[in-house]
């Protein structure tokens, strides 16, 4: 779905949109989807009052479900035919302030995929300024569909 819209005026808010109506959950952060090709995909986290803790940074649960939706796109586009992954866990590392928009990112290595039932996913959130703020492991079960 991504290339069909990305090359499109807006296609690539057409496809944020789909995205959070195909998976609802994410509405709540509104993600803006920047790149999805197998093996990688960004997105924008915008900071907004929605998101916000009460010291008026973006709440470190609103940066995992960030993440957590870089990764299904990812994984969207990655997960070979016949197979299909379901989350398994997640381990993050706070490391600085989300004082601003951040980008979520997420990357594998093409080879976990064949290589058995566990794939990890690097992911990873940075402020406008470069500052990596959580980054981390999201860890996937890929398995054969039935």
């Amino acid at each position: 779905m991504w290339e069909k819209f990305r090359g499109m005026p807006g296609g690539s808010r057409v496809f944020s949109l789909a995205f959070t109506w195909r998976a609802p959950y994410f509405r709540s952060i509104r993600p803006r989807f920047v790149q999805v090709s197998p093996n990688y995909a960004s997105l924008v986290l915008p900071k907004r009052r929605a998101v916000q803790n009460h010291i008026g940074t973006v709440h470190a649960i609103a940066v995992c479900n960030g993440l957590e939706a870089a990764m299904g796109a990812l994984a969207e586009a990655t997960v070979p035919s016949g197979k299909r992954w379901l989350p398994k866990g997640m381990e993050v590392a706070y490391l600085a302030k989300s004082t601003s928009d951040l980008t979520c990112s997420a990357e594998t290595d093409p080879a976990a995929w064949t290589a058995g039932p566990d794939v990890p996913v690097r992911v990873k959130a940075t402020r406008d300024d470069g500052t990596v703020v959580v980054e981390g492991t999201i860890n996937l079960w890929v398995t054969d569909k039935k």
